[in-house]
Order: C-alpha cells, then sequence, then structure tokens
C-alpha cells in the first residue's frame, strides 16, 4: 500500500494582530507552503468560508471590512491544492479579540504603592463594574497580556508577584472580557508604575566593609614605610661599609719633630 502523501500545513496570521476595536477593520491571512485552489477560513463554533484563489498566490484574504461582535472568535485555516489530493491540515488558530468601548475600563492599584526593594512581594488589584468578568493583567512593551484570572463574581482579581526583581519594574495596566464574551475585551484602564531597587546592605555591614577599607589602607601604609626604612638603613650601612674600606688603604701619616 501507498503511503498517503502529507501535505504541509498553513500558518494563519491577523492583521493588525492586535488592538482591534468594534467596528475597525481586520485581515485574516492564510499563508500557503504550497499553491494551492482552495482555502477555507473556519470560526469555531460558527460558519467556515471557502475561497477558490489564483494558483501563482501563496496566501489569501479574508477581510472584515467593518468588524461587528460576532466576528470576534477562534479562527483556523485549510487548503487542498488539487480535487484529486487530500486537502491538509488546519493550521494553528488565531484570536480575534475585539475591544468594546462601551465597557467601561477597570481601575487599578498595587499594594506597597511606593518603590520596593527586591525580594519584596507585592500585589496588583484590578476592579470593575461586576459584570462577572476574567481579567487581564499588562504590561507595556508586552504583547499579550502576562496574567490572567478567571471571573470569580466580586468584581475584582488580584495578581500576587513573589521576591520580585528589577526586571518585574514597569508600567501595568488592566482589561477584563464579560462573562459569556471570552473575545470581547474592555479598553485598557489606567496605569500604575512598579519600580524595583536593588536591596540595600545593611548597616552593620557597610560599617564592618568601611572598618576593612581602613586597616587595608593602614597595613599597606605600614609595609610601604617599613619597606623604605629598610631601605634606608641598607643603603646607610653600604656607606658606612665604604667609608671604612677608605680608611684601612690610606698611606700612615708620619709627624716631624
Amino acid at each position: 500500500l501507498l503511503s498517503p502523501v502529507l501535505v504541509p500545513r498553513p500558518s494563519l496570521s491577523l492583521h493588525p494582530s492586535q488592538g482591534v476595536s468594534l467596528g475597525d477593520p481586520v485581515t485574516l491571512r492564510c499563508h500557503l507552503p504550497r499553491l494551492a485552489a482552495w482555502v477555507w477560513l473556519y470560526r469555531e463554533g460558527g460558519w467556515s468560508y471557502n475561497k477558490g484563489k489564483e494558483k501563482d498566490q501563496d496566501a489569501a484574504e479574508f477581510s472584515f471590512v467593518s468588524t461587528l461582535q460576532e466576528h470576534a472568535g477562534r479562527y483556523w485555516c485549510q487548503y487542498q491544492v488539487s480535487w484529486a489530493e487530500e486537502a491538509s491540515e488546519k493550521s494553528d488558530p488565531v484570536e480575534l479579540v475585539l475591544t468594546d468601548h462601551s465597557y467601561s475600563p477597570s481601575s487599578i492599584s498595587h499594594h506597597p504603592e511606593q518603590c520596593v526593594e527586591m525580594g519584596t512581594n507585592i500585589t496588583i488589584c484590578c476592579r470593575n463594574k461586576d459584570y462577572g468578568a476574567a481579567f487581564l493583567l499588562h504590561k507595556d512593551g508586552s504583547s499579550p497580556p502576562i496574567k490572567h484570572q478567571d471571573p470569580s463574581g466580586g468584581g475584582a482579581a488580584n495578581f500576587t508577584f513573589l521576591a520580585v526583581t528589577p526586571a518585574d519594574s514597569g508600567t501595568y495596566r488592566c482589561s477584563y472580557r464579560p462573562r459569556g464574551y471570552p473575545f470581547v475585551s474592555s479598553p485598557l484602564g489606567d496605569s500604575v508604575m512598579l519600580e524595583v531597587t536593588p536591596t540595600a546592605a545593611p548597616s552593620g555591614v557597610e560599617e564592618q566593609s568601611h572598618a576593612n577599607l581602613v586597616m587595608a589602607l593602614v597595613r599597606g601604609f605600614v609595609a610601604a614605610l617599613v619597606f623604605g626604612l629598610g631601605v634606608f638603613f641598607v643603603i646607610d650601612a653600604r656607606s658606612l661599609w665604604i667609608q671604612r674600606d677608605d680608611n684601612c688603604g690610606a698611606p700612615p701619616v708620619t709627624v716631624s719633630v
């Protein structure tokens, strides 16, 4: 029996990849490792869309001119080179999350509030009106949310960082996704700044370090002084020996009466 020919999987990408609000245009692009005749776009729990394409294209695009809430969701794509060949496996999924500005942004706070030293435990709290929401914590400079907490029904979520380091320094914001709408997000709320400073040495350690430095300097000075005196005495002794040798070799002196 002949083994079936494995058809390489496509990949799917979003453009823009994040920050899409309701009403914005968005494009899902299926990248094809082989030139294909048909491409399918699937939405989880919903519809699929079949698109014929030109053979010389290595990608197929599916666009929403103005996104609606029902467009939010998880998507895959798949392709087929010809009816005589098997269809490829589905791509890895991508998530289209739409920001709905009708939801008010969440508030944020952190404790302790001032600059903290390395090793401190800190908590960032996100709050909103009680929508039974799932909260997400964002850090500026990181594309995906860095932490997620499922709905608790209390309208708040606490994100704890244990033994923080300078790498945890940065600007943080919250968003939430209302219950029943996992791909609809609130706008990002206000921010808080976390600054982590290196741990200061204990005062006793600083004093001991200072005392050690003074002792090292004193020892160095004494060693230099002893060395200098030693060199002086060696040179002085050598001078005395030279004078003695000169006196021994001098001619006798005759005294006439």
